[in-house]
């Protein structure tokens, strides 16, 4: 048995007991890891406070960083849920393809996305596929507004539009953070532009945002004005 293996047969045993606990050796026999590995784990995960131990019971139990752990994932899945409906009122109104990205590490992930049946191009925005921060507008909203977010030292160039210079990403997380929208002007994919707007929680900040993908010739006329506002509109809606 592996030993992320054995650290999660661990957890779950702790877990299932609640506020009351285990103790060493009952969380042996349980489990069924020798005694020399139960130790290094426990050990390893209280210090890490996945797991607190109580001097006086002598029992383990679960830290309050799977608790931190689990709210992020709940999140994720509630954002998801509640933001659904105006993804389908966005594609609705715009004829364009609408998605919800969500920060995970310093990379930004598809949550959900709603197609048109009409869009002739195919777009790489699949459901749980990871996107660039620094050439979306999704990820770009990402970069403006969640603090903390460290910008990789290298910035991929995907078209000769992308922004890989770190003084000009920084002046449009700027730009972005000010006028409360981003844009992808065929940075990540020639011929395709994308307009994003952040979606935000119940505790006032940044959980996600949500965007609109269409051909560039959308610049040409008062469409892309339309489709920003309307972007923006739904985002406000889906926020708490």
């Amino acid at each position: 048995m592996a030993s992320v293996t054995k650290a999660f047969t661990i957890l779950t045993c702790v877990g299932g007991e609640g506020s009351n606990g285990l103790p060493f050796a009952e969380i042996v026999r349980r489990t069924g890891i020798p005694k020399a590995s139960t130790h290094r784990l426990l050990k390893e995960m209280v210090a890490i406070g996945a797991l607190t131990f109580d001097i006086s019971t002598k029992c383990y139990r679960c830290g309050l960083l799977l608790a931190r752990l689990g709210a992020g994932v709940t999140a994720a899945y509630d954002i998801r849920t509640m933001v659904r409906p105006y993804l389908e009122e966005l594609q609705k109104v715009t004829g364009q393809v609408a998605t919800l990205g969500i920060l995970n590490g310093n990379e930004g992930v598809y949550l959900e996305k709603v197609e048109s049946s009409d869009f002739g191009l195919r777009l790489h925005s699949e459901i749980g596929k990871a996107f660039p921060l620094h050439a979306t507008a999704m990820g770009k909203i990402l970069l403006a507004f969640v603090d903390g977010v460290v910008i990789q030292k290298k910035l991929t160039s995907y078209t000769d539009k992308t922004i890989i210079d770190h003084a000009m990403l920084r002046a449009e997380c700027n730009r972005v953070r000010k006028q409360g929208f981003a844009i992808d002007n065929e940075e990540i994919t020639r011929g395709l532009v994308c307009i994003a707007a952040p979606v935000f929680g119940v505790d006032g900040k940044c959980a996600g945002a949500i965007s609109c993908t269409a051909p560039s010739y959308i610049l040409e006329d008062d469409t892309a004005d339309i489709i920003k506002a309307t972007v923006i509109k739904q985002a406000a809606r889906a926020s708490l």
